[in-house]
């Protein structure tokens, strides 16, 4: 199969993707395989939120039309058109997949089968019933797929290499277990933001996407400010006062009360606007429901120690980023070529 052939049928699986609202999902009789999947896929929506509590209609779909548009002619030409891949293929890379937001491995998913090797899946139970569809969908598209595309519920066995993620914890037991395989092991990322004080309730409303969407779970999500001496939280406070609905949400609010119990009976001074905290805290990961901040000086400084903290941090935001950062409201919109932990994953690939 041919890279050409693998772009052609991502971007019709993009096309379909997006079919799938918030508002209703809109079925294209245009789109190849409609008639077989579109019911299944809009159903296996729903079932993904009975199995997972966090898991809601509007961030599903959410993260579904990222990938529509992120799955496109343009966007697939820019992300691999630099690598040589007419030399790769063949080998079988297993992927032990994390199960925190929707679709959470779906990258390292396609980079396996652009890469023209045999993908074996082994899916977390919080996330298991969009993928296999998707997968079917590509199968339909193309017979070919059929050969390189496989589920397993046990251990992975037959393996060339492996793209695991999952908590330090977790790590270590894949680094043990996987030892002597080439691999990719992704261990608890967090990411911050950097406030200077001059930013607009418009602007920092944008940051407001980026620490509550998928409600805070995601590596990308902010879990931490930067601000500088004497910051007012006023602005900030009203800027996202428009995600004060996601109290009403049982395990969000549940998470909320038993921290703010904790941190009352600890004693420590919090700031609180009745859906978030505010914790002065040097730590990076924030339990949910709660942001962490910490005071800095000299934004050549605060830098120069992001960067000795790089393995513990997946996105640095800022309002106008560098090469390197992310601007507010982005951090869930990554691009194709965005990868996780700054770790090429088609160049790993590529040279299996």
């Amino acid at each position: 199969m041919t890279i050409d052939d693998h772009k052609s049928h991502l971007v019709t699986l993009g096309k379909f993707l997006k079919q799938f609202q918030v508002t209703g999902s809109k079925k294209d009789e245009e789109i190849p395989g409609n008639d077989r999947f579109f019911e299944d896929f809009d159903q296996k929506i729903d079932n993904a939120i009975h199995y997972n509590g966090w898991f809601t209609r509007e961030n599903i779909i959410f993260a579904l039309q990222q990938w529509s548009e992120a799955l496109t002619p343009q966007n697939l030409k820019w992300w691999l058109g630099d690598y040589n891949l007419n030399q790769s293929g063949g080998k079988t890379v297993g992927i032990v997949m994390a199960g925190n937001i929707p679709l959470v491995g779906f990258h390292d998913f396609i980079s396996v089968l652009v890469s023209n090797h045999k993908v074996l899946v082994k899916q977390s139970s919080h996330d298991k019933q969009l993928l296999p569809v998707i997968a079917a969908y590509l199968m339909n598209l193309d017979s070919r797929y059929e050969n390189r595309i496989e589920f397993t519920k046990g251990k992975l066995e037959d393996f060339d290499a492996v793209i695991a993620t999952g908590s330090d914890n977790t790590a270590r037991y894949f680094e043990y277990y996987f030892k002597g395989k080439p691999s990719i092991i992704r261990k608890n990322r967090n990411s911050v933001a950097i406030i200077t004080g001059n930013e607009t309730k418009e602007e920092l409303a944008k940051l407001g996407e980026d620490i509550f969407r998928y409600y805070g779970l995601g590596c990308r999500n902010v879990s931490k400010l930067y601000i500088p001496k004497d910051y007012n939280f006023d602005n900030f406070f009203q800027a996202i006062y428009e995600w004060n609905p996601i109290i009403n949400r049982e395990k969000y609010a549940n998470n909320y009360d038993y921290n703010k119990a904790v941190y009352l009976m600890s004693e420590f001074k919090l700031l609180d606007n009745g859906f978030l905290m505010l914790k002065e805290d040097k730590n990076f990961g924030s339990p949910i429901a709660t942001l962490f901040y910490e005071i800095y000086s000299d934004e050549t400084e605060l830098e120069k120690n992001l960067e000795e903290h790089s393995e513990k941090i997946q996105c640095v935001v800022k309002l106008h980023p560098g090469k390197k950062e992310v601007k507010f409201g982005h951090t869930q919109k990554p691009q194709l070529w965005d990868y996780a932990d700054n770790i090429d994953t088609i160049d790993f690939l590529s040279i299996l």
